[in-house]
């Protein structure tokens, strides 16, 4: 039925169950009754009265005498019913209506509340009068019913509510409290409402564990004395009955422990989350109950016997457990682990505790106090319960037997524990999987079994690692050095090996800052012992040397070059200091402290260039290294690829070097931190190239080491791997990040000859700057300059010429007189000894000639920086010759020379040029020079038009984007008016006395930096005219961000089909794929529109068309008669606001 209460609560349909008993005075509720369910809520008086005289006689005297009874109780809640029967009217002689006794009932009892009297007409009748009369009844009392439960329910919790309030009154009991809102808690699991229940029992257990709290802060209440009683007994909760009567009587009687008060609150909470089906909350509630009792016994201080609780715990945890698994079924255990397994763990935990209590974890078994506490523990759980009896299982059983021997405590154990771990594993708890496996790892550590432990406690040290929990990280090393001490002296492993494993986790240790100085020493005493042991004394011959991890040793900080370019030449000093930080408690001595330095020549076509790791002042510093071992440094160089023809760069690239160290399995692979199998010790090569200092004492914190750097060969030198050597202890560095290397060089002797005035005059003697570069080259006694003797430069004689020697660092280290001797041919100067890579420096005079030419009839000469012109002459214009100097020209190279020529007048159309030379091998005399002459024209060198453009960005932006329009403009303009050649050359045509030429432009991208939105290419009538100018605007959209060029715009001559001008074909006279048709009418307007823009075939016109058509054809200007501007130009475009990846254009 709908039960609609008070207080805006929703309704809610519930099932109310009703018992009718015989009336009796003694069951009316007394004054103090809080008894709910066996309340009387509505009374019913039955009469089967149908004469008015006995009624009057008996029946009335009798209501009248009920109805008393009831008032003086208080109830308020009756209903008479009549029962009619036909029989019994027949037997009448002298009937009255059939309602007149049930009206004079209303009358005499009813005149206010007529509802609460009710005929019911022939029941044992199957009439439709009989029916309706009982449907009448039925609702009546289901109304009347609910009516007077609901006020009643209404004034038992107003009651209850009244008695909470008196909680701060002396006398208050809890436990009367408690069996109060209990009765209001089994009312409405009565009627099917476990949610209301389950807060009632919620309420109670809140304000019980305030009461604790307060208690604890030292605000405790008197009745509170009653569960600090010492603890009797600890069988666990039980949660197979409905209602554990036993203890809910202790309750009621003021007698429960504090375990019993919580053990029968928690079965209530259990069972009513059973009803609810949320069975997962009950593993929850239950281990946040068994963590609360612990404590709630330590704040009252409460006397338990030592084990006894954890007997508890274990009791109930597996009590839980069973609990769930009846009620589910084994893929939904499978599915929810996560809530379940917090129990297991909790029942492993408790479980080692009593082994270490009872003495069954020790190697040596349990004592007899051991034995005794057994017994005491056993008998605190008294006898089991019926419910469990038969099962083979139960928790009481377990605990019996693995407190019975240690056999059956480590099977149990065992169990639990790998249970637990696999769970954690099937739900992706990988730390508290490996928690419980470090639990294995002690409890196997002291069973005598250290192999086992250490697999557990390496497994564990991963995530301290990989998480970088320092101190847990700590205390489980120092748990693997005593296993691996013990696997020592048990020659589990070969000798070599287990040395190495263990020597490596002392060094670890004794670079722990989280250990005490005590114990830190004793680790790197550890090392020094063994470090100091000979070979022989320990009974090997082969590989002495056991190789360590450095990190644990020392702290690289920064490493200093000098000189700081770290580029020096062959054979210079180049001396490394490096700083590093010992992490030893105490000085340690080095035997040899050595850097392996791999050697790499120039490779040709391939460059490689490392990371930038060097600071300008020649200092490499070393990244701060976590107190935890993390994933190796990346270690990156840069490639290149260079072409071998011509040394141009063909691809660029970055590559990882150290890719294997940073892509393997972490899970599957070992380091030297964490070592299984002992490496081979780093050999050092005398021969080999390397860095060393012997004989250094590194004291705790920083130090400072000096090395000297080999230099022999030109190359570049890299470090590559750091080794100490400690006796028979290497501490190692397997790879040097950042890189550090430096460069020698080798250079060829170099002679540099500078004027000290910017030009050289004619016909002065003035002083030239000799600089001679020696290199590689050492500069011996007797060894001279030789100087080819020139008539346009001699050299003069100098009573006094001292040359200046040099370092390499610039530093003047002497001087030295020189000695000249000058022969018809040649000029020596005996050089002083100058060692490798220095410099010499001396002044020497000399004059300059310019030397005279044979004039010719036939052209002009260009002399002294000075030309006549000849008179114009229609056929040909001449020039002069100019005069160079003397060259000695080797094979494959070339010689350029450069003429300006400027005119006053018009510029010729064209110019015919002569090149002479005279030729002859360096070594043959003059007259056996040899002419050479080569005859050129030089065409159209006016310039016609000028080409501008320029690139703005769309409406109300500053700067171009990608992906947005910007606009292009071009302007053409016509710089003069035709000449003579320039009109045999163009075709004109005039229009209403404006004379016009027709240009084709072109605007394409080679570099596909832009798109060329629209129309590409066009034809424009130019105004022959100097300075005409014509326009041309079009859209284009940039594909990339940065500096972009412009993009290139091409101009050609435009002849239509009816010229009659042959043009030659050139690779400029063609169109690219979109073809011009020639067959239209209006051949310009087509021209306008045709697209030029993609990069197709190329083909000719004449390939294009049939032969014989006439064609449009297009003609390309002549060198420099196009002036473009946009050579070169870039506009800065930035990259769209709603691009995620960024594509910029570098050029």
């Amino acid at each position: 039925m709908e039960w609609r209460r008070s207080y805006g609560r929703a309704p809610k349909m519930i099932y109310l169950e009703a018992n009718f008993v015989q009336f009796k005075e003694e069951l009316l509720p007394k004054e103090g009754n809080k008894a709910l369910l066996t309340f009387p809520f509505l009374h019913i008086y039955w009469t089967d009265c149908c004469d008015t005289e006995v009624y009057k006689a008996s029946v009335k005297e009798d209501m009248q005498r009920w109805q008393g009874v009831l008032r003086l109780h208080g109830s308020v809640d009756w209903l008479i019913v009549v029962v009619e029967s036909d029989n019994k009217k027949k037997n009448k002689t002298n009937i009255l209506p059939r309602t007149s006794i049930v009206d004079k009932i209303r009358n005499d009892f009813c005149n206010k509340q007529s509802d609460r009297c009710v005929a019911l007409s022939d029941p044992l009748k199957e009439s439709s009068r009989s029916q309706e009369s009982w449907s009448s009844f039925l609702t009546k009392l289901r109304t009347l019913l609910l009516m007077s439960f609901t006020r009643n329910l209404g004034r038992f919790e107003d009651e209850m509510r009244t008695l909470r309030e008196k909680r701060t009154e002396p006398g208050w009991s809890f436990c009367d409290y408690f069996m109060v809102q209990e009765e209001l808690a089994f009312v409405f699991e009565m009627l099917q409402q476990f949610e209301d229940a389950l807060v009632q029992y919620d309420e109670l257990d809140a304000l019980f564990t305030q009461y604790v709290l307060n208690f604890g802060a030292g605000d405790g209440a008197n009745w509170l004395g009653s569960f600090c009683q010492p603890v009797r007994s600890w069988n666990g909760l039980l949660l197979r009955r409905p209602i554990d009567m036993e203890k809910r009587d202790l309750i009621q009687r003021g007698e429960a422990s504090l375990l019993d008060l919580r053990s029968y609150l928690f079965s209530r909470q259990c069972t009513l989350l059973i009803f609810l089906q949320r069975p997962w909350e009950v593993t929850a509630r239950a281990l946040e109950l068994l963590h609360n009792c612990v404590q709630e016994l330590r704040l009252l201080e409460v006397s338990v016997v030592s084990g006894a609780l954890d007997c508890w715990v274990f009791l109930s945890c597996l009590e839980v457990l069973h609990r769930i698994e009846g009620c589910c079924d084994r893929s939904q255990l499978e599915a929810n682990f996560s809530h379940t397994v917090g129990l297991w763990t909790y029942a492993t935990e408790k479980l080692k505790s009593l082994g270490d209590l009872c003495g069954l974890v020790s190697e040596n078994g349990p004592n007899s106090e051991d034995l005794n506490k057994t017994v005491d523990l056993l008998a605190g759980l008294g006898a089991e319960r019926p419910e469990t009896a038969n099962s083979l299982q139960s928790p009481y059983k377990k605990l019996k037997e693995a407190l019975s021997s240690v056999e059956a405590f480590e099977k149990h154990y065992l169990e639990l524990s790998h249970a637990a771990m696999e769970m954690y594993r099937a739900i992706g708890r990988l730390r508290s999987a490996r928690l419980v496996g470090k639990s294995l790892a002690e409890f196997y550590m002291r069973k005598g079994d250290p192999q086992s432990a250490e697999n557990f406690l390496l497994d564990s040290l991963k995530s301290y690692v990989s998480e970088s929990w320092s101190l847990p990280l700590t205390h489980t090393r120092k748990q693997i050095a005593e296993c691996q001490k013990q696997l020592q002296k048990m020659d589990e492993y070969p000798s070599h090996i287990s040395d190495h494993i263990y020597l490596q986790t002392s060094a670890l240790l004794a670079s722990d800052a989280n250990l005490s100085d005590e114990e830190r020493k004793h680790f790197c005493q550890e090392i020094l012992t063994f470090a100091s042991q000979t070979a022989e004394s320990k009974g090997q011959q082969k590989d002495p040397c056991v190789a360590l991890s450095m990190s644990s040793f020392t702290q690289l900080h920064e490493l200093r070059f000098r000189p700081a370019s770290a580029l020096v030449h062959v054979g210079a000093v180049l001396q490394l200091e490096l700083h590093l930080c010992s992490l030893m408690p105490v000085p340690v001595r080095v035997e040899q402290l050595a850097a392996s330095v791999h050697f790499a020549g120039e490779q040709p076509g391939t460059t490689a260039q490392k990371r930038a790791a060097q600071n300008p002042d020649g200092t490499v510093t070393f990244p701060a290294a976590s107190p935890v071992s993390a994933s190796p440094a990346l270690e990156l160089c840069e490639i290149q690829e260079h072409s071998p023809s011509d040394n141009a760069l063909n691809t660029a690239g970055v590559v990882c070097k150290n890719m294997h160290l940073l892509m393997r399995r972490h899970d599957s692979t070992t380091s030297l931190d964490t070592p299984i199998t002992a490496p081979s010790a780093l050999a050092m090569d005398d021969g080999a190239q390397m860095l060393k200092a012997h004989d250094v004492t590194l004291l705790p914190g920083n130090n400072s080491i000096v090395f000297t750097a080999p230099s022999q060969k030109p190359g570049t030198y890299t470090l590559r791997q750091l080794c100490a050597t400690v006796g028979r202890v290497q501490f190692v560095l397997p790879h040097i990040y950042p890189v550090v290397q430096y460069e020698v060089y080798s250079q060829e002797p170099q002679l540099t000859i500078q004027p000290l005035t910017e030009n050289l005059l004619a016909g002065l003697p003035q002083q030239v700057k000799f600089t001679i570069l020696t290199g590689h080259y050492t500069v011996k006694k007797g060894d001279a300059l030789q100087l080819s003797n020139t008539d346009s430069m001699p050299v003069l004689h100098s009573s006094k010429c001292t040359a200046r020697i040099l370092s390499s660092t610039g530093e003047l280290v002497g001087e030295s007189a020189l000695s000249i001797q000058s022969s018809e041919k040649v000029t020596s100067i005996s050089l002083p000894l100058t060692p490798p890579y220095h410099t010499l420096e001396f002044l020497l005079d000399v004059l300059c000639h310019i030397p005279s030419s044979p004039a010719r009839v036939e052209s002009e000469h260009l002399t002294n920086g000075q030309i006549s012109h000849r008179a114009r002459s229609r056929a040909r214009f001449n020039s002069g010759m100019a005069i160079i100097d003397q060259k000695v020209v080797f094979s494959q190279q070339c010689v350029f020379s450069v003429w300006e020529l400027r005119w006053s007048g018009v510029p010729p159309v064209s110019l015919q040029c002569v090149f002479l030379a005279s030729f002859a091998p360096a070594d043959a005399p003059d007259t056996a020079l040899k002419p050479y002459s080569y005859e050129f024209a030089v065409e159209r060198v006016s310039t016609l038009y000028s080409v501008r453009a320029e690139i703005r960005p769309a409406a109300g932006e500053q700067h171009c984007r990608t992906g947005t329009l910007c606009r292009l403009e071009v302007s053409l303009t016509r710089l003069t008016e035709p000449n003579d050649t320039d009109r045999s050359d163009e075709e004109f045509s005039e229009t209403e006395g404006l004379r016009t030429s027709r240009l084709m432009y072109e605007v394409i991208d080679n570099h596909s930096n832009w798109a060329v939105c629209g129309k590409s290419s066009g034809v424009v009538s130019m105004p022959v005219a100097a300075m005409a100018t014509h326009k041309v605007q079009m859209e284009i959209m940039p594909l990339f961000a940065g500096q972009l060029p412009f993009p290139n715009i091409r101009v050609f001559k435009y002849l239509p089909h009816h010229a009659s001008v042959v043009i030659q074909p050139d690779t400029d006279s063609c169109l690219e794929n979109d073809s011009l048709s020639v067959l239209d009418k209006a051949l310009e307007d087509q021209a306008d529109t045709a697209s030029l823009r993609s990069r197709g075939s190329v083909q000719s016109l004449g390939e294009q068309q049939p032969r014989g058509v006439p064609m449009p054809k297009r003609q390309a200007f002549g060198p420099g008669q196009v002036f473009n501007g946009t050579q070169g130009r870039q506009v800065l475009v930035l990259p769209g606001t709603d691009h995620h990846v960024l594509e910029v254009n570098v050029t």
